[in-house]
């Protein structure tokens, strides 16, 4: 026998356990700390955690208009799209996953290229994806860097690339690998152009990518508290048969050591970036 021990009727209205509607997903955020953050405070002030500092994990869409003055903007090369050229499959095909990821995120791949100003400095910013397969490093974000890059140098423009990737795509095997070569070749031009490149450094930055790109620009900012590294801690500790120092591959550490030169909430990047540029360039 059920009891409606939770029930209750008043004007009509009828709630209890069993009626109660989940409240819509996205309204609030918890963060690794506890904290509950409602949305729309959390976006007010650049999905930064007024609470406890976390910067909760966003893509370019969120970093674009943070970033560019009154969220305008130029896309570049948004056709550019990641095909299974080895007819890869793991434990579903390539083809299959690019279809699934592609509809889930209404991306066409892990990196996007746009163009605008940032407190009036005109740049063109690549800002990578982590929800299309970990913001992977494959064909397609080499060759939109690529075009980037021939964009600036055309047009005299400082670079930036918004770093969050697991690192390379498995799926697309060399192809994926041959991308470290031809992104370091491209910015070998730009800085002959005597163009300025910045990276930012967002949790997570691993694998190709910062043994690559992340850790050649001129400028290198991190968010705070952002994992940084090639091989993941576990990997690490498990193969010299240690215990890693506290904080260890953090954006902190990092600064520490010489890899990173400032640490920026992402709530000044904005400011960070335009003074970087008007510094450096002008």
């Amino acid at each position: 026998m059920a009891f409606d021990w939770f029930k209750r009727k008043a004007k009509n209205i009828t709630t209890s356990t069993e009626d109660k509607k989940d409240v819509p997903r996205g309204l609030w955020h918890q963060t690794p700390t506890g904290k509950i953050i409602e949305h729309e405070e959390l976006k007010a002030n650049n999905y930064v955690s007024p609470e406890d500092g976390f910067h909760v994990r966003i893509g370019s869409r969120e970093f674009f208009s943070i970033l560019f003055d009154d969220n305008k903007y130029t896309e570049l090369d948004a056709n550019v799209e990641s095909v299974d050229m080895l007819n890869f499959k793991d434990t579903k095909s390539y083809t299959d996953r690019l279809k699934e990821v592609k509809a889930k995120t209404k991306l066409t791949d892990s990196i996007r290229n746009a163009v605008g100003t940032v407190n009036g400095e005109k740049i063109v910013i690549s800002c990578m994806d982590f929800a299309f397969i970990g913001g992977s490093l494959g064909s397609v974000m080499g060759e939109k860097i690529r075009r980037a890059v021939d964009y600036c140098i055309a047009n005299k423009l400082p670079y930036m690339i918004i770093c969050q990737s697991g690192g390379a795509r498995m799926q697309e095997a060399t192809y994926s690998l041959m991308q470290l070569a031809k992104v370091q070749a491209k910015l070998a031009q730009l800085s002959e152009a005597g163009l300025l490149y910045i990276a930012y450094l967002c949790d997570p930055t691993f694998g190709g990518i910062t043994a690559s790109f992340a850790m050649t620009a001129d400028i290198i900012m991190a968010e705070p508290g952002a994992l940084i590294g090639f091989a993941g801690p576990r990997v690490i500790r498990e193969t010299i048969g240690k215990d890693l120092p506290e904080g260890f591959q953090t954006s902190e550490f990092l600064q520490e050591k010489g890899f990173v030169d400032f640490i920026v909430k992402r709530t000044e990047i904005k400011e960070k970036v335009s003074k970087t540029v008007r510094l450096l360039v002008h």
